[in-house]
């Protein structure tokens, strides 16, 4: 079977058992589950398609299994194999009608959202269709560098953020009120959602990896991180409604830090002294 017609087959089989687990467990969160863990699955089927000949293609399904590893783990660890459902989507079946939520649950929870899983995954099939016109080069290394040091700043970014969420829990646990609302020190000092640009990041340079496999700068694949980007900004949005709603000083530390690329903060507003 060729290997894209493997991967929407089991892309496929994906979508229907999120939609059947949903509606018999009443929990919407199947996809988030299996986020981690789909990408390395298409992306070894690329790799294993060429019986591993090449180096760009082993590459790639090297870097993303360790994209898939750091977030399971970081996933794990919140509870999400424990039948801990993403709470965005309490707000959302709040807002709606039932019926409503569930056609929101096949189209975009279901459907699109496997849908994108494919879609990042566009580039290393590109590098599979011209895996014999390119060879591995320095700026493959270079870009593989550059994945592996994104990584390994998301990973920060998370364990700042698991260690801070930890903190508060326990704070809260022992009857205290916890130190802060949110997280502003560390990696979240230059960027509200670190984690968010460097996930991104990775992704843009997979991406670069299928154009360098393709031989071109531009290739219809850069819809693929395009899209993914366009998700994750919609979703910040959404996720910083929220925030705001819960803590009201989340504002001012809006209009200080960047959203999602890292940028050196503005200083806070000083009141004007009265006369």
């Amino acid at each position: 079977m060729a290997p894209l017609v493997l991967v929407l087959a089991l892309a496929g089989a994906a979508s229907v058992f999120c939609w059947v687990a949903s509606l018999v467990s009443g929990d919407t969160s199947w996809v988030d589950r299996l986020w981690s863990i789909l990408p390395v699955l298409y992306t070894w089927i690329f790799a294993w398609a060429d019986h591993g000949r090449d180096a760009r293609l082993d590459v790639l399904a090297a870097l993303v299994t360790l994209w898939g590893a750091r977030l399971t783990f970081n996933f794990a660890r919140k509870g999400g194999y424990r039948g801990v459902e993403d709470y965005r989507w309490a707000v959302l079946r709040a807002r709606m009608t039932r019926w409503q939520f569930q056609l929101f649950n096949l189209g975009f929870i279901v459907l699109a959202q496997n849908a994108l899983l494919v879609l990042i995954t566009m580039p290393v099939w590109r590098a599979y269709q011209h895996r014999r016109g390119a060879h591995y080069t320095l700026a493959d290394a270079l870009v593989a560098l550059a994945f592996l040091a994104c990584l390994a700043l998301e990973t920060v970014a998370d364990e700042q953020q698991w260690r801070f969420q930890e903190a508060k829990r326990r704070a809260r646990e022992a009857g205290r009120t916890p130190e802060a609302d949110f997280l502003t020190t560390g990696l979240f000092a230059s960027s509200r959602h670190p984690n968010y640009f460097f996930e991104l990041a990775q992704w843009w340079l997979v991406y670069v990896l299928g154009a360098l496999a393709v031989g071109q700068a531009l290739d219809w694949t850069i819809l693929c991180p395009a899209v993914l980007t366009g998700l994750f900004v919609g979703s910040t949005r959404f996720t910083e409604e929220i925030s705001v709603s819960r803590y009201p000083s989340y504002r001012e530390y809006q209009a200080r830090v960047s959203p999602i690329v890292p940028w050196p903060a503005r200083a806070p507003r000083v009141a004007a002294s009265p006369e």
